[in-house]
């Protein structure tokens, strides 16, 4: 007899939908989460003002360097909200020399949906079909129009602001009202439009409730206050994530269970009935052991310490990690490679001012090797381009004392515009994560190796959105005051984009692939894997929207599989 019907490893972005659907469908769910309980009341801080803010978020630099010497290079990290990342020196891990990986986390109820950018961008086909067209990579066992409804599901329930734009590398959805664009950022658009046809400057499709619906007010949520503290936790509910949205819901049912400071570490393996038999935890306070049985499991862990439970679980059976007869879980690690920045002042529209502070900016979506073109003689697949042109204002850097400095931050600056490119990273088997042999984190279970570096390919594609980025910028008529294209290439260093995939693929291909088209794994019946991990390539729009998708579509297959007797 089994203690649940299910058992989710994680609570951020993707296990959070696995549980909302699966309590939905009437199972019995227990959610492990390797992180502390989150209290709004005591751990976000979105109602402190940014004057009230302690050395005006800057965290003290001894304490940076003792325990946040990676989790400080995110744009996010500041002394407000650094219980929301983790202390790197308390979880370890390990790069070769001369290949770093900045690998950010928070280890908390919900996992990084706390702390995402929000920016929400389907898939197309162009992107599913890319790896068996050029060649990189397995092919996708799914391509869009599988997805197509379930994109739509969910992006009703998250609530998605955005416009729509009839492009077919970027696909429409359903759309909450959109935040305008900025007036220069309306000239960009005009200019850049007329001066490149065929690229694009939208409004950012953002995961903040523009107008909350009467479902979304049902679970506690509300309308976006336009205030930008987003990365400071949202007490209001109105941007997405699993604690204002999806576990909510699956609370309602009566059917989770969650678990807090119960770190997985590894799953047992049944060689008779060649199922997942228990789930091995570790308590994060006390280190005391636990195991829990459940019909399935969902591992949702996130990309990297979802390979390393598989591969830290070893049997006769699966000598090399569990449901890895394909030696491919690990491998194929990948991201997506940022740079190709362009910085710029427009002293036009000087008479105007934005109101309030949005939660987005604009978008560039990609417009390079699109089906029915010409494939780019220099590179495969394409990059896209998140930007934000706004009037800069006050400041603590204002020279001043009293009255000169009230002054000083009465007087808006001009506006400013920046613009950063996002390109693609191709699969690749030696970008992986492996076990280390000898040394383990606090709670014994042995730290990751990651060993990812971006090819060439990677470097063209920078290379161009450079150039581009330049070129659209001198056509918008920006002052530009800093252009990556007059500078030595610079690639951001793997694992800054924060979109980590790959390592337990889905693809058609047992001998090739860890999962099959469901996200259920190929060697394990009752192992579903839906968060990063799954992925077969990487696009070049932000992934979560589709893990969102991929989640709710794999929990619903799960679920009709126990009721027809099949696990």
């Amino acid at each position: 007899m089994s203690d649940f019907d299910a058992i989710v490893v994680g609570s951020g972005m993707s296990g959070g939908w696995v549980a909302k659907e699966l309590c939905e469908r009437g199972l019995k769910v227990l959610m492990l989460e390797r992180g502390y309980d989150i209290d709004p009341a005591e751990d976000y801080s979105d109602n402190t003002a940014p004057w009230e803010e302690k050395n005006y978020g800057d965290v003290n630099p001894e304490e940076v360097a003792k325990h946040y010497f990676v989790q400080k290079n995110v744009y996010a990290f500041n002394e407000q909200n650094k219980n929301l990342w983790v202390k790197d020196d308390e979880h370890p891990y390990e790069t070769p020399e001369g290949r770093p990986y900045q690998w950010y986390r928070g280890f908390h109820l919900g996992g990084r949906s706390l702390m995402w950018a929000r920016q929400s961008y389907r898939w197309s086909q162009l992107d599913f079909g890319a790896n068996k067209k050029d060649g990189h990579g397995v092919e996708w066992p799914i391509g869009y129009e599988d997805l197509k409804s379930w994109y739509d599901y969910v992006e009703t329930f998250a609530g998605i602001s955005g416009t729509t734009e009839g492009l077919p590398q970027l696909p429409d959805g359903n759309f909450l009202p959109p935040y305008d664009l900025t007036c220069a950022e309306d000239l960009v658009k005009e200019r850049v439009e007329k001066a490149f046809p065929g690229r694009n400057v939208i409004p950012g499709r953002v995961a903040n409730l523009r107008q909350a619906t009467e479902a979304h007010n049902a679970l506690g949520r509300g309308s976006c206050q336009v205030r930008d503290r987003c990365f400071h936790g949202c007490s209001f509910g109105a941007y997405f994530s699993s604690n204002s949205a999806t576990l909510p819901a699956a609370r309602l049912t009566g059917n989770l269970t969650i678990k807090t400071d119960s770190i997985v570490d590894s799953l047992d393996y049944d060689p008779v009935t060649k199922k997942i038999s228990g789930v091995r935890v570790v308590d994060r306070v006390t280190k005391a052991k636990t195991t829990y049985t459940s019909k399935i499991v969902f591992l949702n862990a996130s990309t990297i310490p979802t390979s390393s439970i598989l591969l830290n679980s070893k049997s006769e059976a699966f000598p090399t990690g569990l449901a890895n007869s394909s030696d491919q879980v690990g491998r194929n690690l990948m991201d997506h490679v940022s740079g190709g920045r362009a910085t710029g002042i427009m002293r036009e529209k000087m008479d105007m001012y934005h109101s309030g502070r949005r939660p987005n900016g604009f978008y560039v979506p990609r417009y390079v090797n699109l089906e029915g073109e010409e494939q780019e003689e220099d590179f495969v697949r394409g990059f896209g381009y998140q930007g934000r042109a706004y009037r800069s204002g006050w400041g603590s850097d204002k020279p001043g004392i009293g009255q000169d400095f009230k002054d000083a931050n009465r007087t808006p600056g001009p506006w400013v515009i920046a613009i950063v490119a996002f390109a693609e990273i191709l699969p690749n088997p030696n970008n992986r994560v492996s076990l280390h042999g000898t040394k383990t984190d606090q709670w014994g279970s042995p730290i990751p190796i990651i060993d990812a570096v971006h090819g060439k390919n990677e470097e063209k594609l920078i290379a161009q959105a450079a150039r581009d980025s330049k070129a659209m910028f001198e056509a918008a008529g920006v002052e530009i005051i800093r252009a990556a294209a007059d500078e030595p290439l610079k690639l951001s260093i793997p694992g800054q984009g924060i979109h980590e995939m790959g390592t337990a693929r889905m693809g058609l291909d047992p001998k090739t692939s860890v999962l099959n088209k469901w996200g259920q794994s190929h060697d394990v019946s009752n192992l579903f894997i839906s968060d990063g991990a799954c992925m077969t390539s990487s696009a070049c729009q932000n992934p979560s929207l589709t893990y969102m998708a991929l989640s709710a579509r794999a929990a619903h297959h799960a679920a009709d599989l126990l009721e027809a007797g099949e696990l």
